[in-house]
């Protein structure tokens, strides 16, 4: 599902997600148009700092994702534990506790606190010639494969 560069709307696309298709986990890829052969693997979702206007020109109310709401969630995927054992050849894997102050950081605040932690961000790079989309389908599969392991563990 493609989410919208609008805060309201895409909360409300992940609203839609968690209480109508009830995932194990739910995972979100954004754009980082600076990362040009780079994964980014997101730790933990950021609920106050968000000044700058989305597409449609707003922001939201409080600059924050949920009134009253933690100031950050960690998802329970362990990026950390991830990170260190997976590797996709051709593209360097890093880790983030900071997915930035704007609606990629938004929507995993707001996936991580109506699911309960059970989400995941992943920042990926442009498509490129190094880069392609069939290549980087791989590797996203690779990552999330690895992810639901980890969430299998959890359930045991």
């Amino acid at each position: 599902m493609q989410l919208p560069v609008v805060y309201q709307k895409a909360k409300e696309q992940v609203c839609k997600i968690w209480t109508t298709l009830q995932p194990l986990l739910t995972v979100h890829v954004g754009l980082a148009p600076s990362a040009t052969a780079l994964i980014i693997l997101e730790q933990c979702g950021k609920n106050k700092g968000y000044q700058e206007r989305d597409a449609c020109g707003f922001h939201p109310e409080g600059a924050c994702c949920v009134l009253d709401g933690p100031e950050k969630i960690e998802s329970t995927i362990n990026m950390k534990t991830l990170w260190k054992n997976i590797s996709v050849e051709g593209i360097d894997i890093i880790l983030s506790r900071d997915a930035g102050r704007y609606i990629c950081d938004y929507t995993y605040y707001t996936s991580l606190y109506y699911g309960n932690g059970r989400a995941a961000f992943i920042h990926v790079p442009p498509l490129s010639e190094s880069v392609t989309a069939e290549f980087l389908g791989k590797a996203l599969q690779t990552i999330i494969l690895t992810m639901l392991e980890q969430c299998g563990e959890q359930r045991e």
